[in-house]
């Protein structure tokens, strides 16, 4: 099933790709790999901020990261004119932003990589690293970057 299809089937209305806040661009193709800058938890409401552990439960950084799998695949069907092209999502690196003594990374980051295995099947498995981050820029509560293969 294509990952456009499945995207409708699940009722997931993708958020307008977030411009990059520096000397950067948001998604590079480079011989048949897809590289995605970094991106946050930037919602109908604004960025989701705060630390894990302390501002903000185990269960919003969870939603978070879900939030930030959104803006990753708006960024990818921006750059790709359409999702269908990515063979399989390679390597994520998810970062939380969280309160001294927080060790529940993982199970942050899953927000994220729950979204790629519901939208792209066995091809959204992935290798990834998920670390706890004093800080991340604006006090974002989550930031993930993601290389994908694409045809």
């Amino acid at each position: 099933m294509s990952a456009e299809t499945r995207l409708s089937e699940l009722g997931i209305e993708l958020p307008p790709p977030f411009a990059p806040v520096g000397n950067f661009v948001a998604a590079r193709v480079s011989r048949g790999m897809l590289y995605v800058s970094g991106q946050g938890p930037a919602g109908p409401d604004g960025m989701v901020t705060g630390k894990v552990g302390n501002s903000l439960t185990l269960s919003q950084g969870v939603a978070a990261a879900r939030l930030v799998g959104l803006n990753l695949l708006a960024v990818m069907r921006a750059e790709l004119g359409s999702l269908d092209r990515v063979t399989a999502i390679v390597k994520l690196l998810g970062m939380v932003n969280c309160a001294p003594g927080f060790n529940d990374t993982p199970t942050v980051i899953n927000g994220c990589s729950d979204l790629l295995v519901e939208v792209f099947g066995d091809a959204g498995r992935h290798a990834r690293s998920a670390v706890g981050m004093a800080e991340l820029p604006f006090d974002i509560a989550v930031e993930v970057e993601l290389v994908a293969e694409i045809d």
